[in-house]
């Protein structure tokens, strides 16, 4: 997320969403080259990347810019771009584990559903910027990036999907995932999820909040 953010912070502020996808791509994939990553490397073995995703504003343009599966709200309102395949292979893992009568405390020890589902992720993979968009130093699928006019809009709040309910403060936010995290650690019921918080973890997922006022 640094090699994003740093982009973010050198392009102008008319830059456009195309002109913020060249940049951050050729910024990852200066890194690869200097690790001596061959472009058909990078290209075979997608999970080799490194990969993020990102809500961008342009207050310049008046739009939110989502590139993988992050979120926003625009006065309130629920704007997301989950990856294609996300709930079908949360769906998957949930079956192996009730099939197999996994308890909760092997699931938080060893997650064997997502290991049932590893393939699955894995082939997702090679669908990075062919039919879904996301940062990884190859040219991203413009096709996939969503664009959110703002208007005149008030609020926004941009996150990652590590809330599996956003909300318009990070206080309430943070609450409702508290409260999964305690009803269904192992995102099995009330959110599906392709992985657990597992023991000694915090969360399922990394997260990040951003409120503002325009």
């Amino acid at each position: 997320m640094m090699l994003a953010s740093q982009c973010i912070e050198n392009l102008p502020a008319e830059a456009t969403c195309e002109d913020f996808c060249q940049s951050v791509t050729a910024s990852f994939a200066a890194i690869y080259e200097s690790h001596h990553y061959s472009e058909d490397y990078i290209t075979e073995h997608p999970e080799e990347r490194l990969t993020c995703s990102a809500a961008v504003y342009s207050i310049h343009h008046r739009e939110i810019w989502m590139i993988g599966d992050c979120q926003c709200l625009v006065d309130g309102k629920l704007y997301e771009n989950p990856k294609p395949m996300e709930a079908a292979n949360a769906a998957k893992r949930i079956a192996y584990i009730r099939e197999n009568r996994l308890s909760e405390s092997s699931i938080r020890e060893h997650d064997e559903g997502r290991d049932h589902i590893i393939n699955d992720i894995i082939a997702s993979m090679h669908l990075q910027n062919k039919t879904f968009s996301v940062i990884d130093g190859t040219p991203i699928y413009i096709k996939g990036v969503k664009h959110i006019p703002t208007g005149d809009a008030h609020e926004i709040v941009l996150a990652t999907d590590g809330y599996p309910f956003l909300h318009t403060t990070l206080a309430e936010s943070e609450a409702a995932l508290q409260d999964l995290l305690q009803k269904d650690p192992c995102c099995l019921e009330i959110f599906q999820a392709t992985k657990a918080c597992m023991k000694g973890q915090v969360s399922y997922d990394d997260r990040a909040y951003l409120r503002f006022n325009i």
